[in-house]
């Protein structure tokens, strides 16, 4: 199936599957019928060409294997009942989908899949199913738990869903914000994969990152007031803006502080600043929105020695009073180093090393490795990198991280 197929089919499997839900109700079987159809796509539309209304196609596929599956169950059930059907009525189902409908009902899933009757952590695991296409293997990766267990945990939020009996439609307003934490963190998760993938042979999977964006474009536009809705939209664009610097000629990583800044994407740039610059201006200040004004930081500056440090600084330590997330510590170190010295950002690093949350992720090696690079500590950072490398399943990180292992073990006596 060439790419371009691919991304088709990832961009309209949510709609689709919104489509379904909002006519059938059965999230479970709709989600399953949605599969077949995509999987009857892949295989028809290489040989006999894309259908001129690619969704229509979809949901008029998807919505006849679930009538079928529909059927067979209630037959299933009656006869296992050992009843007798009168009336031909009782086991009809709604008639098909409008295959011509237009409407895109992706946001309308996503904070279906944030009801508050599913924990927050199957919450953001059956979204990043649902709405970002992920597998169940990928979204295992991406919270460091064995891909049965991920299984179980969507399967359970499925069955929360329909025993829960809520419609397919937007949430009122009154209710709206007890799902919004959910829904940003969901975004926020399945851009981080897209724009740095947790594991395989891509450093970054485009299409991931791309639907993020969309997704929160159209949160912004349902909520234009909410800072930490536009802040999450600033920050994806300005960490987005830099992807085309990020890979060398052979899809080597290139890190920050190496990238060819022209190769930037400016107007995402612009755009980004503007957004969280609104936000700021007009609400208190989230962690997105703080987020995005560290990334605004190293965007504008013209050159990694032009950075302004002291103001990343500030900025992580008002991060840290409103998360708690041992990441930001791990990134603010960073910071102290470039405007304290390596030895103090080395200092805090070593704050993390009894936090359970972090304590083995390759992040907190690699930090550790840059720093003491930055100290002199050739094999000491020689160590550190190779560590790291050890725990990350990206491969593309992987030759990144082995590469500064050996060239500074080169360099030791």
């Amino acid at each position: 199936m060439v790419v371009g197929t691919e991304d088709l089919l990832r961009e309209l499997a949510p709609q689709v599957l919104g489509a379904l839900v909002r006519r059938y109700g059965h999230f479970d079987t709709a989600e399953d019928a949605v599969q077949e159809g995509l999987l009857a796509a892949a295989t028809q539309w290489p040989a006999d060409g894309v259908p001129d209304d690619p969704r229509a196609w979809l949901i008029r596929v998807a919505s006849r294997r679930l009538i079928d599956q529909l059927r067979s169950d209630e037959s299933r059930r009656l006869r296992e009942e050992n009843e007798f059907v009168r009336d031909p009525a009782a086991t009809r189902v709604a008639p098909p989908a409008d295959e011509r409908e237009s409407g895109d009902d992706s946001l309308v899933l996503l904070f279906l899949c944030c009801h508050p009757a599913i924990a927050v952590p199957a919450q953001v695991a059956l979204t990043l199913r649902a709405v970002g296409g992920l597998t169940t293997g990928e979204i295992a990766s991406a919270f460091l738990v064995p891909e049965p267990t991920m299984g179980q945990r969507i399967s359970r939020a499925k069955q929360k869903i329909k025993s829960s009996g809520v419609g397919f439609e937007m949430p009122p307003p009154e209710s709206r914000g007890a799902r919004l934490d959910a829904v940003l963190q969901v975004l926020y998760l399945i851009f981080n994969e897209g724009y740095t993938s947790s594991s395989g042979p891509r450093l970054a999977r485009v299409e991931l990152s791309a639907e993020a964006i969309r997704l929160a474009r159209m949160l912004h536009r349902l909520l234009p007031d909410d800072g930490e809705a536009a802040g999450l939209l600033a920050l994806m664009l300005l960490t987005d803006a830099r992807r085309p610097a990020r890979t060398g000629a052979d899809g080597e990583l290139i890190p920050l502080d190496e990238q060819d800044r022209s190769r930037w994407d400016q107007a995402a740039i612009a755009e980004g600043v503007a957004l969280v610059s609104g936000a700021l201006a007009r609400t208190r200040p989230g962690a997105y929105q703080l987020q995005a004004a560290i990334a605004a930081v190293h965007d504008e500056a013209p050159t990694a020695a032009d950075t302004d440090w002291a103001q990343v600084l500030a900025l992580y330590e008002l991060l840290e009073k409103v998360s708690d997330s041992p990441m930001v510590t791990l990134n603010k170190a960073v910071a102290v180093a470039m405007v304290q010295g390596p030895r103090a950002g080395l200092d805090l690093l070593a704050t993390l090393d009894g936090d359970d949350r972090v304590a083995r992720h390759h992040r907190l090696a690699a930090v550790r490795a840059h720093l003491l690079e930055l100290a002199g500590d050739a094999p000491g950072a020689a160590a550190a990198y190779q560590v790291a490398a050890d725990r990350t399943l990206s491969e593309p990180e992987q030759r990144y991280l082995r590469s500064r292992a050996h060239r500074l073990a080169a360099t030791t006596p």
